[in-house]
């Protein structure tokens, strides 16, 4: 029935079965991650890779912590890559929980780059995890923490991974199979209420798997109990919605971010009535209103304007 039993009786239960010895079946939609056991071994999800993900990739990412020790110490929430044969041949992308703080590291073949967030807020019942790449660059926001970037050294620019999609901890935990920066030591601890990919900038985000939503493999997971939306506080007048596998606020006129604490900007795509630069054009935000910076060959006040060629 696919159980793995270890010394004294202890048991990993495969995917959409829990203990008691792995009897019970349970529906999985929001799942709970027991991290690591004495034996090294961790619960995890495994998707299918991830075919598209070399130049541009988005994640989004909400989170429960199952306590504010152990938990966030040196815990992997995801990972995909593979060690390289060569002296700088690691590509990988991981995130994990290092000492209080998300980190975000990804080797595209020439040295490793890695983002830390600031601490977590521990008073949050919910995190929120914004991550993505472009090219070389990458880019990581934690809650309202404020954006941080980073350039990957080297000249290489695509993440070429061919391993599944690891959530919550590895298959096997072997240190000297996992490439340098990606070897977190336990498994997470908690609930993962969302998990969203998309790699196309103006595409959608889809969930993991295929089908989606549907993992290959998996073991030890169970189904939170928590209500996502009983853990979230929407500020300012925003309300939590549940809606599938997704979980968010729902901002009222002239707030955004994860939690509606971040004012909208006239220049916002949320703003209204909406600013009127013109498509090409930057808009920026002034103490009093707006201005609208001009793309090469537009003038006027929106930029809705063709220059002249000079004869």
């Amino acid at each position: 029935n696919g159980v793995s039993k270890i010394p004294l009786s202890i048991f990993c239960c495969p995917l959409g079965v829990n203990y008691p010895l792995c009897r019970k079946t349970i529906n999985i939609t929001q799942p709970r991650f027991s991290g690591t056991d004495a034996f090294g071994y961790t619960s995890f999800l495994a998707y299918s890779r991830i075919s598209d993900i070399s130049f541009h990739y988005e994640f989004h990412l909400k989170f429960q912590l199952a306590n504010n020790h152990s938990a966030l110490q040196n815990n992997l929430i995801f990972f995909t890559g593979q060690k390289g044969y060569g002296l700088n041949g690691d590509d990988f992308l991981a995130v994990g929980l290092l000492n209080g703080s998300v980190v975000y590291s990804y080797n595209l073949g020439s040295g490793i780059a890695s983002i830390r967030s600031d601490p977590l807020n521990l008073s949050l019942g919910v995190h929120t995890v914004h991550l993505g790449k472009f090219f070389q660059e990458g880019w990581l926001k934690v809650d309202d923490h404020k954006n941080k970037s980073i350039i990957a050294p080297g000249r290489l620019v695509g993440l070429n991974v061919f391993s599944q999609f690891y959530i919550g901890g590895y298959s096997e935990y072997t240190p000297d199979l996992l490439p340098n920066g990606a070897d977190f030591k336990n498994g997470f601890q908690g609930c993962i209420f969302t998990l969203q990919v998309r790699t196309e900038k103006d595409g959608h985000f889809r969930g993991l798997g295929n089908p989606e939503g549907h993992p290959n493999a998996g073991r030890s997971v169970g189904q939170c109990h928590a209500s996502p939306c009983s853990l979230m506080k929407c500020g300012n007048g925003g309300t939590c919605i549940e809606s599938g596998t997704s979980v968010y606020c729902n901002c009222t006129t002239r707030w955004k971010g994860a939690f509606c604490t971040e004012t909208v900007s006239i220049c916002d795509p949320e703003h209204d009535p909406p600013h009127h630069c013109s498509r090409g054009a930057t808009c920026i935000s002034l103490p009093h209103g707006y201005t609208c910076f001009c793309p090469l060959g537009t003038t006027g006040i929106y930029c809705e304007q063709g220059k002249a060629e000079f004869q």
